[in-house]
């Protein structure tokens, strides 16, 4: 049984510590600063809880000693104080950023890092880029890669047809922060909330739109290959509209927006992950389409009620340990989430989720 450290006792935090413990391969100690948030961890016999602030290198340090792996499910702004302990105290690293700056971060500590250092390995960025890696693998010539996901609530019932699902911090984020997209074979910054698009699946509606973060390192690992390569978030019609005159029309910073929300959408765990990708080009010098899609809803869990993006996210972080436990991934520096085969994440116990 491998001894893991998980920051963060969130919603996300709790299934993630659902489906380690109950695997019986993992003994899991849940870390937070929050008591309340410890509280509501379900207790498990695999399971202990750790009052922790992150950002106490020498608390973390001492959290970290004798693990075999730390899975960040805190914040993007404090996670890569996660990752700078687990460099230092030579453990495998995971997280779920969306942010850029912190992965680019993590990719300098895994240049010198005896453990395996692997961020963004959720659902988005993260197992999208799995499944658009395969797609991307069976052209002869590769022309484009279309990346889609939304969260979406089952039943919406405001104007934004949108209430939370997951961390209002990281929405806001993903809505401000440039994007990273390929465009004419070239890696470039496109503006959030811009390249509207719409598209219908099994009769409903949808629009997309430009968010930050999902392309993961893709961008990289396509470079030279693919000519147009881009990230959108799904949403029903109007959102978008109504997003940009908050940000563009009102101005309101991400503190102030972050706040709004947080204060005026109501959260739910009755939600569908929506996930779409497709990519053309040439094979055997015919022009070709594949493409991938997949509806993942909340379910019932005993007492518990998991989400859909509850449900994907944790899968998908707790699969890449798995991987990397069972030696299918390189043991240390900087891992991709693309260096994993849909065909081995599928199969994983965790994986089959997204099956």
């Amino acid at each position: 049984m491998e001894d893991v450290l998980l920051v963060g006792g969130g919603k996300i935090g709790a299934m993630i510590t659902a489906l380690l413990a109950d695997s019986g391969d993992y003994r899991v100690t849940v870390a937070d600063h929050d008591a309340a948030a410890l509280a509501k961890v379900a207790v498990r016999g695999a399971v202990d809880t750790l009052r922790l602030d992150v950002t106490d290198a020498a608390a973390l340090s001492e959290a970290l000693a004798g693990k075999f792996a730390v899975l960040s499910a805190v914040p993007f702004s404090v996670t890569r104080h996660v990752a700078d302990g687990a460099a230092a105290a030579k453990v495998h690293y995971f997280d779920l950023t969306e942010d850029v700056r912190t992965t680019n971060h993590v990719k300098t500590l895994a240049e010198t890092a005896t453990s395996v250092l692997m961020p963004q390995c959720g659902l988005a960025p993260g197992f999208i880029s799995v499944v658009a890696n395969d797609l991307a693998g069976r052209f002869d010539t590769l022309d484009e890669v279309r990346m889609r996901v939304g969260a979406l609530t089952e039943t919406p019932t405001n104007a934004l047809k949108y209430e939370l699902t997951w961390s209002v911090e990281g929405l806001v984020h993903e809505y401000l922060a440039l994007c990273d997209a390929v465009v004419d074979g070239a890696m470039i910054k496109v503006p959030p909330l811009e390249g509207h698009e719409t598209l219908s699946i099994e009769g409903i509606d949808y629009e997309a739109f430009n968010t930050s973060g999902g392309i993961g390192t893709l961008g990289e690992t396509l470079a030279g290959r693919v000519r147009n390569l881009n990230y959108k978030t799904i949403r029903y019609p109007g959102h978008c509209a109504i997003m940009k005159r908050l940000i563009e029309d009102l101005r309101l910073d991400e503190a102030r927006l972050t706040e709004i929300l947080g204060y005026a959408l109501p959260r739910t765990s009755r939600d569908i992950v929506l996930i779409v990708v497709s990519a053309t080009g040439r094979i055997g010098g015919e022009l070709r389409e594949e493409s991938f899609v997949r509806k993942v809803y909340s379910r019932p869990d005993g007492d518990a009620h998991w989400s859909a993006i509850q449900i994907t996210t944790a899968s998908a972080i707790c699969a890449a340990l798995d991987l990397v436990r069972e030696g299918a991934l390189p043991q240390r520096g900087f891992v991709r989430q693309e260096e994993m085969a849909l065909e081995d994440f599928i199969a994983n116990r965790f994986g089959r989720a997204f099956a």
